[in-house]
């Protein structure tokens, strides 16, 4: 007999996976994960075709935060040689030289890489520099006429614009001018969305993108052309995190980190069951006492999801407040397809070589396709014949709209076409292809979301229930946020705390920052 308490755990995403690491780590409690699908990682799952990864969406590793720097780092060590890194942890900076000799003896494939990091907006069939560069290449073109008006509506802008940011139209506005706007953000962002920027509350703004501006970019374009080399800072605590230029990637892509995890909390006699899709959660008295999967029934002492909000409280069954539900099943997503396709060489920019961006955002309104991973640039063993080009397209759609409902053939054609059409790709450079669909991929900042906080109040009236991660919280977090989320849930559990506030209170503090586009 044993009295050793559980915590069951939806969803095997990075926020379900470091709530039971940190459990079996830490704490006597038993962690018993349950995931829908058949994959480890949720959307920071690596997808295998034909000896090919697709990383869904890109995730860069790098933190603001020591503990998961730290945390990563734990898992899988830098396996570069030869590389001089500064790390910080626990407010003390050293430089240390990182051995050939890193990568574990069991697996010495289980390494961090680090990674050069270079996005570009894709804007009149030519590509630009981000952040934009005061470069004779940006003026040339962009356009003199078109740069001055750029100056112009920026000067404009911070002098005269007084306007309540709102939405998120008032948000760019505010930052870039209405031309700049216009230029480099509007298309893009109203892929993503679905919407326009003036239907899209502006806190998703001051959640992904917050302090980067005009006058940000310019400071950082200075100090390039004045900075002395230093080692790589992959903390990076001073700079802002659009701005960052160097990045720690798994091997083979984020899904060989997190498949670690899972095995890790496996060999620690943590639980996970697959296949097991939530349809009830069982409550008594402001407390979950179950949760109930397709396959059968589990009971524990705490429960942590990271399922929809919008299906966790649907599947609730005691008396939750008809206002709660109403707001739940208001809130909306954007869903997400990846057409990954093989090729001989891309015709864009191939000057000498292959180009290196990992991501091209297409600010292009006359297809569809929003940006373009080029994997062979996170990671050179994301693709199995490094003589070919392996990249994924990206389209962010709703579930059961045109896109959705494409066939795969169709949809892949639809793809090619579109790149051929703006000049990157030929079809007759296409060798193979392949195509993964993510649902509620992206929570959105409209529908019933301004009205969240009292489905949040709600939820934080359930002793045992913690909400984190993306989906768990409906908040555009990227995996470290995710992550933190779950660690400090960990925490309050550890040390009796039963407010929400602090886990909420994650990615939104001034320091804490993204990248200035969308995804």
């Amino acid at each position: 007999m044993t009295n050793k308490k559980t915590a069951i755990i939806i969803g095997a995403g990075p926020a379900g996976l470091t709530a039971a690491y940190e459990l079996l780590t830490r704490t006597d409690i038993q962690p018993i994960i349950l995931e829908a699908s058949g994959d480890i990682g949720g959307i920071s799952k690596t997808v295998r075709y034909k000896g090919n990864r697709i990383d869904i969406g890109g995730h860069r590793f790098f933190s603001k935060s020591d503990r998961v720097m730290d945390w990563w780092l734990q898992i899988m060590p830098i396996g570069a040689p030869s590389e001089q890194v500064r790390i910080r942890y626990q407010r003390q900076e050293r430089t240390l030289m990182v051995a050939a000799k890193q990568p574990t003896q069991q697996n010495p494939d289980l390494v961090m890489l680090i990674r050069d990091r270079l996005s570009r907006i894709y804007y009149q069939r030519k590509l630009f520099l981000y952040p934009l560069t005061m470069s004779m290449s940006t003026i040339s073109k962009l356009g003199l006429f078109r740069l001055c008006r750029i100056m112009v509506s920026y000067g404009y802008t911070r002098v005269f614009y007084r306007k309540q940011e709102k939405t998120l139209e008032d948000f760019f506005i505010k930052r870039f001018g209405k031309v700049l706007y216009k230029t480099f953000f509007k298309d893009y962002t109203e892929k993503v969305w679905g919407k326009p920027c003036n239907e899209i509350d502006a806190a998703w703004g001051h959640q992904r993108i917050k302090k980067l501006s005009v006058s940000k970019t310019i400071k950082h374009a200075l100090q390039k052309m004045t900075a002395s080399k230093k080692p790589a800072d992959i903390h990076q605590k001073e700079t802002e995190t659009s701005l960052i230029e160097r990045f720690l990637y798994p091997k083979y892509g984020p899904g060989q980190l997190w498949e670690e995890v899972a095995e890790r909390i496996r060999a620690m006699g943590g639980e996970i069951h697959m296949h097991q899709e939530v349809k009830g959660i069982q409550m008594k008295d402001s407390r979950v006492t179950g949760v109930e999967t397709t396959a059968q029934h589990f009971q524990g002492d705490y429960f942590f999801s990271t399922m929809p909000v919008k299906d966790l409280v649907a599947a609730m069954d005691g008396p939750v407040p008809q206002r709660v539900r109403d707001i739940a099943a208001g809130l909306e997503y954007r869903d997400f397809v990846t057409v990954g396709l093989l090729l001989d060489k891309l015709v864009v920019e191939q000057e000498h070589g292959l180009i290196k961006d990992n991501w091209i955002y297409i600010q292009e309104n006359d297809v569809k396709v929003g940006r373009l991973q080029i994997f062979n640039n996170w990671s050179p063993f994301m693709v199995s014949d490094p003589d070919r080009v392996w990249i994924g397209l990206e389209y962010f759609c709703n579930e059961g709209d045109e896109l959705w409902n494409m066939e795969d053939q169709q949809f892949i054609n639809f793809g090619i076409d579109e790149l051929q059409k703006i000049g990157i790709i030929r079809r007759e450079h296409v060798r193979d292809s392949t195509i993964v669909r993510m649902k509620k991929t992206y929570p959105a900042y409209f529908g019933t979301y301004q009205q969240f906080d009292e489905l949040r109040e709600y939820t934080d009236t359930i002793s045992n229930l913690f909400l984190v991660g993306r989906n768990g919280m409906h908040k555009y977090n990227n995996a470290d946020h995710s992550m933190l989320t779950a660690m400090t849930a960990v925490d309050n559990i550890m040390q009796g705390v039963t407010s929400r506030d602090n886990i909420w209170d994650i990615n939104t503090e001034q320091e804490y920052h993204e990248e200035k586009q969308a995804v």
